[in-house]
């Protein structure tokens, strides 16, 4: 069932899948995909090449756009655009504390989110492809998460594509979460100096929240516990182009004077809770660590483990000298799953996938070195999410793949620039630049 409707200047179609639970056995259970389709007013009734658009995450669905914002902007000049709502994200079938339950126990919710990870992803594409374009090959545009599908595309199913752009989101083909990790903090803590450097009034608003937290049990209106580690983890905003600026607004109102003394405003509480609480996306807290998963060496909560390499970003430690808090940036952590209501009933089933030893592979550096798709990628200088170091390397382990490296964006680029980057790229991937 399809249903057709109008934005200024566009027109929108609901598309509806069914695929596989698990590809490997096509006559078996099977899950939902829900789709956006996009095509510009003026153009509706044409013949129109495909672009399909893998979102970052891993666990959000595909960003809802209103008219021409963005990459969409560019992309609509020339495509017929289909917003996917990855497995388990948006509009297809959920996978959360409320639908999980449906599978069994921890260990059946465990064993069914091993099929939400890239390659099944891509394989999602591949059985929707035909009833999309005709057979004809498409357009992928991976942002962040979406770049590492991207490159499993092209390990995998390479003849499904026309041309591959990708910003923010090419991984490492071989690196353990550990290493990924252990690049990470560096990073995280570069952002946090330089989110000091033009905000210098955070770095004791910092340490006044942090102090506070330590004396009092805080619980946010949705039910979330804020801990001090857990205020830390709001640094994950540093990563995008208005990060440091929101992260700042956010600091400068924490406090408000009551009968009882300083007390965390409810408008600060507010706030927080809807960057720290994973109702809307529990996948990306169940399955972040999975996406580097490869091999038989478990996981085993690395952000957490890595960790404690960089005593920097002990907040105890910090609170008994003089130095500035460091906040944290995109890792998944244990206690999250004891301070957020949204995850606490998944505490065990994300305790089995940290210690799975049987994750396939992702990437196949054969395939890519003999790859013929025509690929372009912005890699982002420094980007907090994904390590450049990292990118660069497999890059140059992808045939034909043409760079445009940049420290005009933050890891949002693709937004935050309008249609220039999207533009950047496929002139790149065209050899037009």
């Amino acid at each position: 069932m399809t249903a057709s409707y109008r934005q200024p200047g566009l027109v929108l179609t609901d598309r509806h899948f069914t695929v596989p639970l698990d590809h490997g056995d096509p006559g078996g259970e099977t899950i939902e995909l829900y789709a956006r389709e996009v095509v510009a007013a003026d153009k509706a009734q044409r013949d129109l090449p495909w672009l399909v658009y893998l979102q970052g995450g891993p666990g959000f669905g595909a960003q809802r756009f209103v008219g021409r914002q963005a990459w969409l902007a560019r992309a609509l000049d020339e495509y017929r655009v289909l917003l996917l709502d990855q497995r388990g994200t948006g509009h297809s079938t959920p996978a959360n504390r409320q639908t999980l339950p449906l599978r069994g126990g921890p260990a059946e919710q465990a064993d069914y989110l091993t099929h939400f990870r890239a390659d099944a992803i891509v394989r999602d594409c591949e059985a929707i492809r035909p009833a999309v374009t005709g057979g004809a090959p498409w357009t992928v545009l991976g942002q962040s998460f979406g770049g590492f599908c991207t490159v499993n595309y092209l390990s995998t199913a390479p003849e499904g594509l026309s041309t591959a752009i990708i910003t923010g989101g090419l991984p490492s083909l071989d690196a353990h979460a550990d290493d990924v990790y252990r690049a990470a903090y560096p990073r995280i803590e570069r952002k946090v100096d330089a989110h000091y450097a033009r905000y210098p009034q955070d770095v004791e608003r910092a340490r006044a929240i942090a102090e506070h937290l330590t004396r009092h049990e805080v619980v946010l209106p949705n039910g979330y516990r804020l801990t001090v580690e857990a205020f830390q983890s709001l640094g994950i905003v540093l990563g995008g182009s208005e990060g440091s600026h929101r992260l700042h607004h956010l600091l400068e109102h924490a406090f408000v004077r009551t009968l009882q003394g300083p007390a965390l405003s409810d408008a600060f509480q507010e706030e927080v809770q809807g960057l720290l609480s994973y109702a809307g996306h529990p996948l990306y807290a169940l399955v972040h660590e999975a996406i580097y998963g490869q091999g038989t060496r478990p996981t085993a909560w690395s952000a957490e483990r890595v960790r404690a390499e960089f005593p920097q970003f002990d907040a105890a430690k910090t609170l008994a000298g003089d130095g500035p808090l460091l906040f944290t940036g995109e890792t998944v952590h244990p206690w999250m799953f004891d301070c957020d209501p949204a995850l606490r009933p998944l505490r065990e089933t994300a305790e089995l996938l940290a210690a799975r030893t049987d994750w396939p592979p992702l990437y196949d550096r054969a395939r890519l070195a003999a790859n013929e798709v025509p690929v372009a990628a912005a890699v982002y200088h420094d980007d907090m999410y994904v390590d450049t170091a990292h990118s660069l390397d497999t890059a140059r382990a992808i045939r034909g793949l043409r760079t445009w490296v940049t420290d005009e964006f933050e890891h949002d680029g693709v937004r935050a620039g309008g249609p220039r980057v999207l533009d950047r790229l496929l002139a790149l991937a065209r050899d037009e630049v």
